[in-house]
């Protein structure tokens, strides 16, 4: 998510909960069991591309099921003996709160 205003970009900067589940239901993360929101910025690929792309299409307050193939989330490789190689993931995702990185502006 990019806000454009005059001439300037500015990345978004993304608060949310999510749990995130093996195919067998079988939970490897969770921020809501943490009680502490995940933050991001959108497009600085500092997430697997499911989530970048995804919460991306969210709004504020929305709740979503995001269901990345390997291709959108760690592919090959899987993940540090949690996420195993190939696996599709599936994230239960509450956008709680965005706001405007102005530390993040890009100048057109």
């Amino acid at each position: 998510m990019i806000i454009q205003m005059s001439g300037v970009k500015f990345l978004v900067l993304c608060y949310l909960t999510c749990t995130g589940t093996l195919l067998n239901g079988e939970v490897f993360d969770s921020s809501r069991e943490r009680m502490r929101p995940f933050c991001f910025i959108i497009g600085r690929n500092e997430v697997i591309r499911g989530w970048d792309e995804g919460v991306a299409q969210m709004s504020k307050g929305q709740r979503a099921k995001l269901i990345c193939s390997p291709d959108f989330a760690y592919g090959k490789k899987g993940c540090d003996n949690v996420i195993p190689p190939n696996a599709t993931l599936t994230f239960d995702v509450e956008l709680i709160d965005v706001e405007r990185d102005d530390s993040c502006r890009i100048f057109l």
